[in-house]
């Protein structure tokens, strides 16, 4: 069955215009230190230093609280950058991740009409730090919790076909309602997946940053297929 109800998470908001330029580059094309966002600054908030990549786009929320978001569209055919950014908040609280690989259309293909037409392949990384002391606190790893909104194609052998709005199928659900919260039971939703540095292939900002050697390379449980994934994880 073809669902059709997707939901795009591009906002353009004047918060995600002031977040990519506070957290991104300086004029002479460096990564600039920014004001942590503050998400929580009670008596025992800390500071956290967090370094992501992802291919293609991914956006970060602790709570409801938007932190980062890529600061390059999803609508970028080729977008590998690292992001890294800080923010406050006091502890328990929930980390949540939209990841999105790009696609031209629902049929989850990319470069379509040219000799390159292909299904994208997506991955993620993670780490935050405590700034203080530069002890890592979470990495991306197999016990997130994730769901994967948008899927296509759902038979591969249309990956060739000129037309693959026509022969493709697709499979789209819309976001949960409350999937930020803490108390949200996401005891249905998948593992991550772990993929290898030799299967993501990952480029253009992965090798900026120092991952601690616990850090993992994650996705959905298919990574040319799953195109829209949603990951949660409390950070204790």
């Amino acid at each position: 069955a073809m669902l059709t109800t997707y939901q795009s998470y591009l906002t353009g908001s004047l918060f995600g215009l002031i977040l990519t330029l506070a957290c991104c580059r300086s004029s002479d094309g460096s990564l600039s230190e920014s004001a942590p966002v503050v998400v929580d600054n009670g008596p025992d908030a800390e500071t956290f230093k967090v370094d992501v990549w992802a291919d293609n786009w991914s956006a970060m929320y602790i709570e409801e609280t938007r932190v980062m978001e890529d600061s390059v569209a999803i609508t970028t055919e080729r977008s590998f950058n690292r992001e890294s950014f800080s923010f406050t908040a006091t502890r328990p609280f929930q980390v949540n991740i939209i990841m999105k690989d790009f696609k031209e259309n629902d049929s989850g293909l990319e470069y379509i009409g040219s000799q390159k037409q292909q299904m994208g392949d997506g991955g993620y990384i993670a780490q935050i730090k405590l700034a203080q002391s530069n002890d890592v606190v979470l990495v991306s790893n197999e016990t997130w919790r994730c769901l994967t909104l948008h899927t296509a194609p759902l038979d591969k052998s249309c990956e060739e076909d000129p037309s693959p709005l026509e022969s493709c199928e697709w499979e789209i659900i819309d976001e949960p309602s409350n999937w930020k919260a803490t108390d949200y039971d996401d005891s249905n939703w998948s593992y991550a997946t772990v993929y290898s540095e030799s299967t993501v292939s990952p480029k253009d900002g992965y090798d900026e940053v120092n991952w601690h050697a616990s850090a993992q390379l994650i996705w959905g449980a298919d990574l040319e297929s799953h195109n829209t994934v949603l990951c949660r994880v409390l950070l204790e």
